[in-house]
């Protein structure tokens, strides 16, 4: 395929574009909802009512404000409605308001600080094109940044580009993406292979099932150009086995592009060849963890192995593996498109961009938000989460999953990037973000992280298998109000050993969680200790 072809693709998809344009999200929360039903009865309706030629229903990923699903929004040349907790019921209605009829469904305000404050660029096609159709996302100026790479780039080139865009890791610990990328581009070996990291685990995170159900090809294209980049010809996705919609989106991606020719050999007309697979992982948490991640890809036991060799130098099959997550991979293509000056002038000093959340927990807006790095706790808490439901007050925000901490309300003004939450003793992860309020407690909390990765543990190190055990029962007796001074001191030394001997990450970070409420709520530990 040449651009030209791409670009006739897109302009005959936007020439096919109807004045009005009904949008239902087809992501998982709106489906658990019915909304497929909701999509079935607008088509049905617009046909009855002679409208086909005019209005367009269309399905489409996330629609961010998850908590008011099922979500539809209607865009017509003068403006922009979306409604929330729509039914089937509800259909008739919003048919009837085409024509200026009456409409008796709640309207969510657009200019609330939910959607004013986000920036997306990870989430730019979410909730705007069909996910399952390969002509949507190129109109969207989908794969034109393959293009320019393929034809008009060399690999140093845009492994130079990453870097100086300053794009971090986004699966964790915040990593530079551009020295990784130029490590495995510089190791020398016969075969490499690119990994996408999709196994998304941490309780109450849903960022990267929300980016494979609303806008597949961007990771598809994101991982191409990334094997061009290092020298690699096979692709890997491994994403979890209880993420069907995504799955099933990420097949069809791959099959449209294979039969586009964006995928496969000579991509592009170049001497380019690149395939992606997915791999399906059977729910084990430590496999999120890139060793095990390798191993369980490979066939074997997914269990973490030490590193060195990292697998930039020694990965999958004994060959230099690159390894990002699915938010990552969103990100490659803006990056081309626009200029790493462009991404570098978003966000702070040392972290660039945006970052992509799911806010969850005791708060009015629950959803996906995608804001600039920087943006402070309490700007997302109070402002674009609307606050703590019925006049309660927030006492918490625990980022990073199981292996980040939980952050006071008291320092709700710290800006969002990897050092300030590492400087609070937490961190970014993968973007899970839970409030908590007055009403929690926070060994409580504490004590649920511990028994997560207490269950999640592949036992291959002692300190893990056996200290996480340890800890979750001095944590139980704590809150049982059984414990001791002599118990509290325990559970802080067994954490430092857990933390500093543990193989892999899932047990270093395991302790995380009790550090920071110790931190910052060590009264609720001592109201609970005997004596």
């Amino acid at each position: 395929m040449e651009l030209n072809e791409l670009l006739a693709i897109a302009n005959q998809e936007r020439s096919q574009a109807k004045p009005v344009k009904i949008r239902c999200c087809t992501a998982a929360g709106c489906l658990s909802a019915n909304s497929q039903a909701i999509k079935h009865e607008l088509e049905v309706g617009i046909k009855a009512e002679g409208l086909e030629k005019d209005v367009e229903v269309c399905g489409v990923g996330c629609m961010r404000l998850c908590c008011q699903g099922p979500l539809v929004q209607v865009d017509t040349p003068a403006d922009t409605k979306l409604y929330q907790k729509v039914t089937t019921k509800d259909v008739f209605g919003i048919i009837e308001g085409l024509d200026g009829g009456k409409i008796n469904v709640s309207e969510i305000d657009l200019s609330q600080p939910f959607f004013t404050y986000q920036k997306p660029i990870v989430l730019e096609n979410s909730g705007k094109i069909d996910p399952e159709k390969i002509q949507a996302y190129i109109a969207a100026e989908g794969y034109q940044a393959l293009y320019h790479v393929l034809r008009e780039m060399t690999p140093t080139e845009v492994v130079e580009t990453i870097t100086r865009s300053g794009l971090r890791g986004r699966g964790g610990a915040g990593y530079p993406t551009g020295i990784k990328w130029a490590t495995v581009a510089k190791a020398k070996s016969d075969r490499k292979f690119v990994i996408c990291n999709a196994d998304e685990g941490d309780p109450g995170a849903f960022m990267d099932r929300s980016v494979l159900e609303s806008d597949p090809h961007r990771v598809l294209e994101g991982m191409a150009i990334a094997g061009y980049a290092v020298g690699a010809s096979q692709g890997y996705i491994y994403v979890r086995a209880e993420y069907p919609i995504a799955i099933h989106r990420l097949q069809t991606a791959i099959h449209q592009a294979q039969r586009l020719g964006l995928l496969g050999s000579q991509i592009f007309e170049s001497p380019f060849d690149f395939k992606i697979d997915i791999r399906i992982g059977a729910g084990a948490y430590v496999c999120g963890e890139e060793t095990a991640l390798m191993a369980s890809i490979e066939g074997k036991r997914g269990v973490p192995h030490p590193r060195p060799p990292y697998p930039a130098e020694s990965g999958l099959w004994g060959h230099p593996t690159l390894i990002n997550n699915v938010e990552t991979f969103a990100n490659i293509s803006p990056i081309i498109r626009k200029g790493a000056d462009w991404f570098a002038s978003i966000g702070t000093a040392k972290s660039k961009g945006t970052k992509v959340f799911a806010l969850a927990g005791k708060i009015h807006n629950t959803g996906l938000i995608e804001v600039p790095m920087g943006t402070s706790l309490r700007q997302i808490v109070e402002e674009m989460g609307g606050g703590i439901p019925e006049g309660g007050t927030a006492k918490a925000v625990q980022t990073g999953g199981p292996s980040g901490g939980c952050i006071p309300a008291s320092a709700f003004d710290t800006p969002v990037d990897y050092e300030s939450l590492s400087n609070l003793g937490s961190m970014m992860g993968s973007g899970g973000m839970i409030v908590m309020d007055q009403t929690t407690n926070m060994v409580d909390v504490a004590r649920f992280f511990m028994e997560f990765c207490m269950d999640e543990s592949c036992g291959k190190c002692i300190p893990c298998r056996v200290g996480t055990v340890q800890l979750h029962k001095l944590l139980t007796k704590i809150r049982q109000g059984q414990a001791t001074h002599t118990d509290l001191q325990l559970l802080e030394e067994l954490c430092d050993m857990v933390k500093h001997t543990s193989l892999c990450g899932l047990g270093q970070s395991a302790p995380n969680p009790v550090f920071s409420t110790l931190h910052y709520f060590r009264d609720e530990y001592l109201e609970l200790i005997r004596g």
